[in-house]
């Protein structure tokens, strides 16, 4: 009896996986044979295996053109190799699709992140001051969905512990400040603001202490003018 028989209104679900696992390769030789030929025996049959290996070849191509991160293909193939990733699977063709839609949304995310061509970025060169005549650095800003991300690369400046740390602020032409974080070394400081440099356009470190009194302590080793350049 061909399962056209049995199912008159068209395949179930234990058809569909056993289509799905043909349309892959994954169904077992025994089960492969019986079932091709009741395949080219029923036009309806065929032409739901031509969607299922039509859905397993989108799903393929979209994951060859998208390298995935390292821990997610490492749980891939940790799958793949399970006995349970061995027996006949469900795959729907809408299913498959989306799946493959998926990769290919999440490399586009990956690549775009990774490049940052759409980023908006602002520089600025922080030199001397009279407190600290050997001190110098550059810093990065770059605008992101939390706020503005301040990459400081600083020379020249001694390490501060003990209760004594930097300070990094950014002026406004009124004067008024706001400060964006605090550190003890210049290498590869990042710090962070909620307004904008293009208002802001000073930014200055000075030294501090842990004494209880949130104002600046005046003592400035870096100053430099944000610029777009």
């Amino acid at each position: 009896m061909s399962l056209r028989r049995r199912r008159p209104r068209g395949p179930g679900d234990q058809e569909i996986a056993e289509l799905a696992a043909l349309a892959d390769g994954s169904l077992g030789n025994e089960r492969r044979v019986a079932l091709e030929d009741e395949v080219a025996a029923s036009p309806e049959l065929a032409g739901r295996l031509a969607e299922q290996r039509l859905a397993v070849g989108y799903a393929r191509s979209a994951a060859e053109q998208v390298t995935a991160p390292l821990g997610l293909r490492t749980r891939i193939e940790a799958q793949r190799s399970s006995p349970a990733a061995r027996t006949p699977r469900r795959i729907a063709v809408a299913g498959a699709v989306a799946a493959a839609a998926l990769v290919v949304a999440v490399g586009v995310g990956v690549a775009v992140l990774g490049s940052g061509s759409s980023a908006e970025t602002l520089h600025a060169a922080v030199g001397p001051t009279d407190l600290a005549p050997d001190a110098g650095g550059t810093a990065t800003f770059t605008k992101t969905s939390s706020g503005w991300r301040i990459v400081l690369h600083a020379t020249g400046l001694p390490r501060l512990d003990g209760g004594r740390f930097y300070q990094g602020w950014l002026r406004n032409e009124s004067g008024a400040l706001v400060p964006v974080g605090t550190f003890n070394e210049g290498t590869d400081v990042t710090l962070w603001s909620g307004v904008s440099p293009k208002q802001f356009t000073t930014l200055t470190v000075t030294r501090e202490r842990n004494d209880g009194d949130q104002s600046s302590s005046g003592e400035k080793v870096l100053v430099g003018t944000v610029s777009g350049d």
